[in-house]
Formats: C-alpha cells, structure tokens, sequence
C-alpha cells in the first residue's frame, strides 16, 4: 500500500498541519478532495510557494504524486486526527 518513506512524510505534513493548529481546514480541504484526488493533488503544485513552509519543492511534489492516490486522502486524514486528538497525560489511566 505505502513505502516507508510515503508513510514518514505522511506523518511529517500531520505533524505540520497540527503544530499551526490547521487540522479542523485541512480535514474539510482533504475530505472534499476525496472525488477529486487527482485535481487537489495539481492544487498543490499551484499552492506549492505556500506549502513550502514546512516541506521542500521534493517533498511537494512526493506528495502531490502521493495525493493522486485514493486511498492517500483517507490515510491522511486519520493521521491528522490522530495526532490532533487530545492526549491523556501520564498515569492518568481510568481508575
């Protein structure tokens, strides 16, 4: 399904997209992608000068290429929930 290094840079635009609190526009964005994966992946190119802030102009494009996939979109989606997801703090399990 996914190399290795799709998965890592999967993780890394998560990791981007929670740390500057963009997580609720990025899910709407890519959700409404879902029918259109091919056009939202040529979207980024065009948006590429911005989303190079957290990825470089390879990075951009692996993605791209990645996003032209159907089930890239769904997996993306569930990383950044996952990471946006409140965490418990330690030793605070259920008592």
């Amino acid at each position: 399904m996914f190399a290795s290094e799709d998965l890592v840079l999967l993780e890394r635009v998560a990791d981007a997209v929670v740390k500057r609190g963009m997580t609720a526009p990025a899910t709407i964005f890519l959700e409404s992608l879902g029918p259109m994966n091919f056009l939202g992946s040529q979207a980024l190119y065009f948006l590429a000068p911005i989303v190079e802030w957290a990825l470089n102009a390879k990075e951009v494009e692996h993605v791209a290429r990645l996003l032209e996939r159907r089930e890239t979109i769904p997996h993306l989606i569930t990383i950044i929930e996952t990471k946006s997801a409140p965490q418990a703090p330690p030793g605070a399990a259920a008592q």
